[in-house]
């Protein structure tokens, strides 16, 4: 059994070697939720959707994101009637009293679908007008993953890391914002000066995740702040990792990032944006797996090898060191 902690693009990749090397049945996903929204009344679960999609064999593997060859007529729609009624395109967040009445589950988070301000396919939007669907009718969204994992066939266990809200807020020289905003919207041009995980220390990890943080865990190379870092901020889960047997891949060869803005959040929340910052921000990680190319010098075990992902063959070659590295600290 293994556990692999999924945030953005990084894990996902990952999973195409790990499911040759372990039993798919003996896998289980801890996705990020951090970066939910809802948006024109519908929860949106990039993370945990990338996951769901690629285990289905449906993501579009150019973007990372969405259903591939999805039609957008919806979207399009809704931004032509905003342009023909004169509305303001770009994020428009509900008012405060809006963010937090009804749905527990979708605040701090609520933005109008005037607009829409991330791109959302057709057949995308089916999946997350059941699952919110699914969650007005009283379902965990534990249960409603599981049920729609069943929907797409997935092989490995899916869990969101929490069935409570978490918002990830990332501080700005422009103000707060949504993760959302700061990355799709913004493109991630403002300056940071903090990220908050809002809620966090209210929510709580789901017995389901506690019990698959028992389990041996690799954490692959996701962003450490935004993609690692909501989940970090449940309480409980550091601890639960310091109990198991823990691996990380880092990101970053040295000071270079293969992508995202996982530098500029390390340097906002005032962590190195290296690899040997990324060792300080996980301390419970028994060992890393390094690239070929970085010559950091941990103070725990290092597996190297050529750690960029492009295809399955390079993620099984990335998934067989993360297993020598819990070898040798399990």
């Amino acid at each position: 059994m293994v556990t692999f902690l999924a945030g953005g693009t990084g894990t996902p990749k990952l999973l195409d070697g790990a499911t040759r090397l372990w039993d798919p049945a003996d896998v289980t996903v801890v996705g990020n939720t951090g970066d939910d929204v809802e948006l024109g009344g519908h929860l949106v679960c990039p993370d945990v959707d990338t996951v769901l999609f690629h285990g289905g064999g449906v993501l579009d593997r150019e973007t990372w994101w969405g259903i591939a060859d999805d039609t957008t007529a919806t979207h399009e729609e809704l931004l032509r009637l905003a342009d023909e009624a004169g509305l303001e395109r770009g994020p428009r967040y509900l008012d405060d009293e809006a963010q937090t009445s009804g749905r527990e589950i979708a605040r701090w988070r609520r933005f109008s679908g005037v607009a829409e301000f991330m791109e959302i396919g057709d057949r995308d939007r089916a999946v997350h007008v059941t699952r919110t669907s699914l969650l007005d009718e009283g379902r965990s969204l534990t249960a409603v993953t599981r049920t729609l994992a069943d929907a797409f066939d997935l092989e490995i266990d899916l869990l969101p890391m929490s069935d409570d809200p978490v918002a990830t807020i990332v501080h700005t020289d422009e103000g707060p914002m949504h993760f959302q905003e700061f990355w799709v919207a913004r493109r991630g041009e403002p300056t940071v000066e903090d990220v908050e995980f809002r809620g966090g220390d209210q929510a709580a990890p789901t017995d389901a995740v506690l019990d698959a943080l028992a389990e041996p865990v690799v954490i692959g190379p996701s962003n450490p702040v935004t993609s690692i870092g909501p989940m970090l901020a449940l309480p409980g889960v550091e601890n639960a990792l310091r109990e198991t047997p823990a691996v990380a891949v880092s990101p970053f060869i040295e000071d270079q990032v293969f992508s995202g803005p996982a530098n500029q959040l390390m340097a906002g929340v005032g962590e190195t944006p290296t690899t040997a910052g990324v060792a300080d921000v996980y301390p419970f990680a028994d060992a890393f797996v390094l690239d070929d190319e970085d010559g950091t010098d941990l103070d725990r075990p290092v597996v190297r090898t050529d750690t960029r992902i492009d295809d399955a063959d390079d993620a099984e070659r990335v998934a067989r060191a993360c297993r020598t590295a819990l070898e040798g600290v399990s």
